[in-house]
């Protein structure tokens, strides 16, 4: 199967049927709810987890490719209150914890890593929303 996306509109749709493509599928986003005149942030959605099962999206582009399965992220803090780094973990690895050292791999680069031993760790997801609202509204 053969799915398209990125920047669709109706002239990238007359232009590939001229051109007689093989396309099963198409994803349009941001060009199905607005035009040219009213411009809008694109942005994407993608999948990395389904049913349980993790899920990648490979790409010659470093950048667009994901890590694969469900995540949760922690910042972490220095002595000196400034953010050392995000760090990203499997949902059920155990979390950092303050005062505990903990080797941080880069996420394409196998080569850049460093130990460090937080002083503060906060974790960044918070579920807001799950059928209704979770948590109460920010001011």
């Amino acid at each position: 199967m053969i799915f398209a996306s990125n920047e669709i509109n109706r002239n990238v749709l007359i232009s590939l049927r001229q051109q007689g493509h093989e396309i099963d599928s198409f994803g349009i986003g941001t060009h199905l709810v607005t035009c040219d005149d009213q411009p809008a942030m694109g942005c994407v959605y993608k999948l990395v987890e389904a049913r349980g099962i993790p899920r990648i999206k490979v790409s010659q582009e470093l950048g667009k490719m994901t890590i694969p399965g469900e995540k949760e992220v922690y910042r972490l803090f220095g002595e000196d209150g400034y953010s050392l780094l995000d760090l990203m973990i499997r949902v059920g690895d155990k979390p950092p914890e303050p005062g505990k050292r903990i080797l941080c791999h880069h996420p394409f680069d196998h080569i850049k890593r460093v130990y460090v031993a937080p002083s503060k760790v906060i974790p960044l997801h918070h579920c807001v929303w799950d059928g209704k609202r979770t948590s109460p509204k920010s001011h």
